[in-house]
């Protein structure tokens, strides 16, 4: 079995449209969404679900209210202002560092885990997908991203998948490190803006701090050539393939807008064969069937 996880270096890229465009492509994978943080892979995927689990990711302080004798050291300690004037503990302002818990004269307060996302298991047209939701206001999303992750490695397994294909967050911080960890190849989806190509060098970068092979594709390459060649330029310095070079299209805009990919809503057009382009490229890459 083949990991592919496909990434970004900045929100609005298209990646997630990619991903699913690819999915559709492709035979024998099983579909992750690690975006936990601001999922919308089930947007274009339309999955029903066949299991879900509640995902505790973090601990916060727990007041006995028998034991409390209300002296107000947690309230006076508590560097988040988690502690309200009633002494009731603020689940969103609590970070569980546990000094409330250690300091308390009377034991009145523990740290349990809390409910701070969902994982789920569902079918697809195309493939099983598992995915996940963070509850508002949770942390924890790179833990919720391991889990993700560790599920559909495992069903992936089980059924003798081919290929995993892991929709990952935007940026560089703990849910993509924790998307990219261990994979095959990692796809990098830029645009050919300045903070497009910013965005790309930080991102591969970390990319190389793990010792991972990327390959890059440029979405919208033809809305800007000029910063396009700066672009496959600073791939071709530092020795990394691009992949694809997908055109801007209303096309695409239009079959998002309908909730369909474009490679099942227009398949003759110039997008959906840069698509299937791309598809092959990566198939190449990763020593798969295409």
């Amino acid at each position: 079995m083949k990991k592919l996880t496909v990434i970004s270096g900045k929100g609005g890229t298209g990646k997630t449209t990619v991903t699913a465009n690819l999915a559709a492509l492709a035979d024998n994978l099983i579909l992750a969404d690690c975006d936990v943080d601001a999922p919308n892979m089930h947007l274009l995927m339309k999955p029903e679900v066949i299991e879900a689990e509640v995902f505790k990711g973090a601990k916060v302080a727990v007041k006995d209210q028998l034991k409390c004798i209300e002296c107000g050291l947690c309230k006076e300690l508590c560097n988040f202002k988690a502690i309200t004037s009633d002494f009731k503990v603020d689940e969103i302002r609590c970070e569980g560092c546990g000094l409330c818990v250690a300091k308390c004269p009377s034991d009145a307060l523990k740290l349990e885990l809390e409910e701070t996302g969902d994982l789920y298991y569902s079918q697809t047209k195309f493939a099983p997908m598992v995915h996940a939701k963070l509850k508002i206001g949770a942390e924890n999303s790179g833990k919720l991203v391991s889990q993700v992750k560790e599920k559909a490695e495992s069903l992936a397994q089980q059924q003798e998948k081919e290929l995993l294909l892991i929709d990952g967050s935007p940026g560089i911080g703990c849910p993509v490190i924790a998307s990219i960890n261990g994979v095959d190849s990692v796809l990098v989806v830029t645009e050919p803006t300045k903070s497009g190509l910013a965005d790309l060098k930080r991102v591969l970068k970390t990319v190389k701090y793990f010792n991972l092979p990327a390959v890059v594709a440029i979405n919208k390459y033809d809305l800007n050539q000029e910063i396009s060649l700066e672009i496959e330029s600073f791939c071709r310095q530092i020795q990394v393939k691009i992949v694809g070079k997908l055109p801007f299209s209303k096309v695409i805009v239009e079959a998002m807008q309908q909730g369909e990919l474009v490679v099942e809503s227009a398949p003759e057009s110039k997008v959906a064969a840069a698509l299937k382009e791309l598809w092959q490229e990566l198939s190449y890459e990763l020593r798969i069937k295409s």
